[in-house]
């Protein structure tokens, strides 16, 4: 026996399966609880709205005189958008089979719905497809369809056996959800359905590949007249830092200045020694080879 979802986690169920919804008035607290209770939950259920029209939330969420709204939890749009319409006891189930019901809790097969003894609005959540049921719905209804069923069933730890139309619930004439005038869709294959999303699992958004960091080029070797006694500039300085930067910092007793003196030359000779180079190539002046190992 579960316990429904508070508003907070079924809005969290949504945002796991990657559901599009919209939230439509105060939903989290529009209900009927007031005429009954909501709950234990057993299962997901699925209706068609009997119409076509793009907007039919005022409907769900007011529903009429003979039967006052919310009229279902979920309205589901022909672009496969999950409005939220009520969140407690709804009008959506009315009476149905006591059998049904246990066939649903245990998940099992369905047995022939021919009683209408047992209150379904404690019972159930409800999904309103916007459509006729003279038709399929959209392929972006189904699609949602399947996601949100697994959405509900994932929380409660339930299988697609937990899923039924209307029509097999037990109100004379139903045949909701349906795909031709008079004939519901075959459950079984939404079930089936409904259970290979269920092994999917939540939907993941294929992450994008990570540019490679690019390398960054050292700056250009000024020239060699920028480092000699008595010179003064930036380079220097920027020598200086990247020298210490690579742990020449006993060199350096005040930091990198602008002066070349002789702390930078006996820094820059330990430098290019390090690299195995000798001779001239060795002498503490930078050139062209020297700055750019150093910048690499």
């Amino acid at each position: 026996m579960a316990t429904p979802m508070t508003a907070a986690q079924i809005v969290a169920q949504l945002k796991k399966f990657d559901i599009p919804f919209k939230e439509f008035k105060n939903w989290k607290t529009h209900n009927r609880s007031h005429k009954g209770p909501w709950g234990p939950v057993n299962g997901f259920m699925v209706h068609h709205t009997g119409s076509d029209s793009k907007d039919q939330r005022a409907l769900l969420y007011d529903g009429f005189a003979a039967l006052p709204g919310p009229l279902s939890h979920f309205g589901l749009a022909q672009d496969g958008t999950v409005h939220l319409i009520g969140w407690g006891r709804a009008n959506h189930a009315g009476l149905g089979d006591d059998d049904v019901l246990q066939a649903v809790i245990n998940e099992k097969a369905l047995p022939p719905d021919n009683e209408s003894n047992t209150d379904g609005n404690r019972h159930f959540y409800g999904v309103e497809i916007w459509y006729s049921g003279s038709h399929q719905m959209t392929n972006a209804q189904y699609a949602t369809l399947r996601r949100l069923a697994a959405a509900v069933c994932d929380f409660h730890g339930w299988n697609e056996k937990s899923v039924l139309g209307h029509g097999e619930w037990g109100s004379p004439g139903k045949w909701d959800p349906g795909m031709a005038p008079g004939r519901m869709m075959d459950m079984g294959k939404v079930r089936s359905d409904i259970k290979a999303t269920l092994a999917e699992g939540k939907p993941t958004t294929p992450s994008k590949p990570k540019p490679k960091p690019v390398k960054p080029k050292p700056p250009a070797f000024p020239g060699r007249g920028y480092f000699r006694p008595g010179a003064k500039n930036q380079f220097v300085t920027q020598l200086g830092k990247q020298l210490i930067k690579r742990g020449y910092t006993r060199f350096y007793s005040v930091g990198a200045g602008p002066t070349w003196t002789g702390s930078d030359r006996a820094a820059v000779k330990a430098f290019q020694r390090a690299q195995g180079w000798k001779g001239s190539d060795a002498d503490g002046y930078p050139g062209p080879s020297t700055w750019s190992r150093l910048f690499s």
